[in-house]
């Protein structure tokens, strides 16, 4: 669904009223402002709207694209929430969970933090963003979940700061292997980068994408006619499983 962003109030999906524990990806590794990184309006407005229903616990996970501490971007930020929890990415112990896809495209076991393991309702929040011609939208951003400690040959492509060989390749095997709940585009404004994710044109976009991520995602690309790689590849596989 598309929202229009001046007027946006979150409804949330009805599992969010019996969640304990709602975990947050934005899209912030670096302290730039919106549509660089998920703007401080769009996360009030979605935590806002849980609020109403829940009194779950909201974690804010994320990791830092640069050498700058991730609790510092949250404050440069003004991701300031009341009863929110902020975590760093990287200072969160790792687990391993292993990709359900008989056949991987790269990856078979991942490296997660483990407290995304605790929550049990799981939103992706990020701009809307067009890289190298290739749509950039709330799949791609779990990358960021990927700690620096298992991945450090990986991690700027994972973080956005170069491109990556292979990496739709990653994105869809992340996408089966971690299924979040939630996919939120946050087009307030767009942004289209030439190479990486921190760079680019700026323009008024006005526009708020909801659904599951696949279906966000999907929309998002549709509306402005471009390729988004990973997509591909995650329809080529719910094809082979009917559509599941």
């Amino acid at each position: 669904m598309i929202f229009e962003s001046n007027s946006f109030v979150f409804q949330p999906p009805v599992e969010v009223a019996f969640a304990r524990r709602i975990l947050i990806k934005p899209s912030a590794g670096v302290a730039q402002p919106h549509p660089i990184t998920t703007s401080t309006e769009t996360l009030a407005a979605v935590i806002s709207g849980i609020r109403k229903v829940s009194s779950a616990d909201i974690v804010i996970l994320e990791s830092s694209a640069r050498a700058k501490k991730v609790h510092t971007i949250y404050k440069e930020l003004g991701y300031d929430f009341p009863n929110t929890m902020l975590l760093d990415v990287d200072q969160c112990v790792p687990v391993a969970i292993e990709n359900p896809l008989t056949k991987p495209f790269a990856i078979p076991t991942f490296w997660v933090p483990n407290i995304i393991l605790s929550c049990d309702f799981l939103i992706t929040i990020t701009p809307f963003r067009i890289v190298a011609d290739q749509g950039s939208f709330s799949i791609r951003n779990l990358l960021g979940l990927l700690p620096a400690s298992k991945y450090q040959q990986e991690i700027k492509g994972f973080r956005g700061i170069e491109q990556q060989p292979g990496i739709d390749n990653i994105i869809a095997d992340l996408y089966f292997t971690l299924p979040f709940d939630l996919g939120i585009i946050d087009a307030r404004k767009r942004l289209t980068c030439p190479k990486d994710h921190f760079q680019g044109k700026i323009e008024d976009y006005g526009k708020i994408f909801i659904g599951t991520p696949l279906e966000a995602d999907s929309e998002a690309s549709n509306t402005v006619d471009t390729t988004t790689g990973y997509l591909k590849l995650i329809e080529e596989v719910k094809a082979k499983q009917g559509g599941g």
